[in-house]
């Protein structure tokens, strides 16, 4: 891909609908942080379209469902796409509970025991990231880095604080 390309098949927008509700400031922090990250690298193209990127991302949620309603950067509509989150369901709770030890084991363990739950973290994130990478198949293009940052920005969606 040119560079050219490269800087068209990229958002440059992520929104959060109000159907996703707020929550206290350090999950509205790190949802903001998730954003950034996600802006700042990505690779985005939907499937089949001409490649007039960049592009704008509004996130909702629909009856347990992630709506992926992607437009141009003039805020043209360009594709909708409905994700359940079941297939995620399971690796987002794994994951709260090997950060939720990662964090106590800072405080108390050894560093070969915290460097052990950190790839078993670093794991289950992958995981998530194939996942999604895999549920967006032949809707949205997207490479393994952003499929992370996507799989972050899900994990903060769902964290209550």
């Amino acid at each position: 891909m040119s560079d050219y390309d490269r800087t068209r098949a990229r958002l440059i927008d992520v929104e959060l609908d109000e159907s996703i509700g707020r929550s206290t400031p350090d999950v509205e922090h790190e949802r903001a942080v998730a954003i950034f990250d996600l802006i700042e690298e990505n690779s985005f193209q939907p499937v089949n379209d001409s490649g007039a990127g960049p592009y704008r991302l509004k996130l909702s949620l629909a009856e347990q469902r992630l709506v992926f309603a992607v437009s141009r950067e003039d805020g043209t509509p360009v594709v909708t796409h409905i994700l359940s989150l079941t297939p995620l369901r399971r690796i987002v709770k794994d994951y709260y509970m090997i950060c939720e030890s990662y964090y106590d084991a800072i405080r108390s363990s050894t560093p070969s025991h915290i460097e052990a739950i950190d790839m078993g973290r670093r794991g289950l994130h992958n995981e998530g990231s194939q996942t999604l990478m895999d549920r967006l198949a032949g809707k949205i293009d997207i490479d393994f880095d952003t499929a992370r940052r996507l799989f972050t920005l899900v994990c903060v969606l769902h964290w209550r604080g």
